[in-house]
């Protein structure tokens, strides 16, 4: 298949693209190499890409309405994985109006791309952070997300709203994955595992938020690559039991999914960190705070519907997770 990638020199985005291309797709991947993290680490994601047969990169940025109509017209793309975002919570607080042209105003040029071009399934990045203020756990696509704590969140709500008038009005086949704390090798700098390495190396302390108190529901890149080209290839169907009466959050009489990717196993920050200090052979120097405005407490995902439509549920274990990100890391900063 001809696979657009949005976000292809992303964390997410350039594991995707790998994966596809391994597996004889041709990816056409954009990007616009925003300085948000250091610029050279994601040209050197997409150094790895390059060059592979089948794989092709513009530079662009989502938000561009001519550019992105113009790309959607220049040749048939017969599916969209759309992973292009302005990430962030505590950023979003600082810096409303990148959140508004990225994942407000971008999601729009690609659900009217799609929509013109006749996609045939657009899978897109939702998140783990519209749950908000919801207090119960596991976290369910089945329940109700209408009280966000940040505007990063409200975007991505934002998002899987427009998504379903698309499904609806065009019946264009959408499904939003809501992404827990995703790490692993070439992870975000702004993350706080590749935080929490490059501190403790450095013998500089780290800051430990909540009291290192709250759970996350950390899932590794290899468990939300398989998760996204399973549901790529499973195109959103519409629920024949869906009733208006009686609204199903997660489903809907359109061809409209959601579906939460978590590895179902919550893990306190305070054992993430001996997990980091024990790969390393270090300890760190914590300095504890209270829970920052905008985050949640704990996150915890509920992956039956996942596991029930594509056969696939998360299960790399947090301690190989971050063995693999620490032996990445020395690496490639020669430490």
């Amino acid at each position: 298949m001809r696979i657009l990638v949005t976000g292809v020199a992303g964390f997410i985005g350039s594991h995707t693209a790998q994966r596809l291309l391994a597996r004889g797709d041709s990816v056409l991947g954009i990007d616009n190499l925003n300085d948000y993290y250091d610029v050279n680490l994601k040209k050197t994601r997409l150094t790895r890409l390059s060059g592979q047969p089948g794989f092709e990169f513009i530079e662009m940025d989502i938000s561009d309405r001519p550019a992105m109509a113009a790309l959607f017209a220049r040749q048939p793309i017969d599916r969209v994985v759309h992973l292009a975002a302005q990430a962030g919570v505590r950023y979003s607080i600082e810096n409303p109006h990148a959140y508004v042209d990225s994942n407000l105003v971008g999601f729009v040029n690609v659900l009217e791309g799609c929509r013109h071009a006749e996609v045939a399934h657009l899978v897109y990045a939702s998140s783990s952070s519209v749950y908000g203020a919801n207090e119960t756990l596991p976290f369910s696509v089945h329940d109700n997300i209408d009280h966000p704590l940040s505007l990063y969140a409200a975007t991505k709500k934002a998002n899987e709203l427009m998504a379903h008038t698309y499904a609806s009005l065009y019946q264009l086949p959408t499904t939003g994955l809501r992404f827990f704390t995703v790490y692993g090798p070439w992870g975000r700098p702004d993350m706080a595992l590749f935080k929490f390495t490059k501190n403790i190396l450095a013998g500089e302390p780290i800051d430990v938020f909540n009291y290192g108190k709250h759970r996350r529901d950390f899932t590794y890149i290899d468990d939300i690559v398989e998760g996204v080209i399973r549901t790529l290839d499973h195109t959103a169907k519409m629920n024949p039991q869906w009733d208006g009466a009686n609204p199903d959050p997660g489903t809907s009489n359109a061809p409209w999914r959601v579906y939460n990717i978590g590895n179902s196993q919550p893990v306190e920050l305070l054992t993430y960190i001996q997990c980091i200090e024990q790969a390393l052979g270090k300890k760190a120097i914590l300095n504890l705070l209270p829970l920052q405005p905008g985050d949640v407490p704990d996150t915890f995902a509920d992956v039956a519907d996942l596991v029930a439509d594509v056969g696939y549920k998360p299960s790399t274990p947090v301690e190989t997770g971050v063995a693999r990100f620490i032996d990445w890391y020395r690496d490639y900063y020669r430490v």
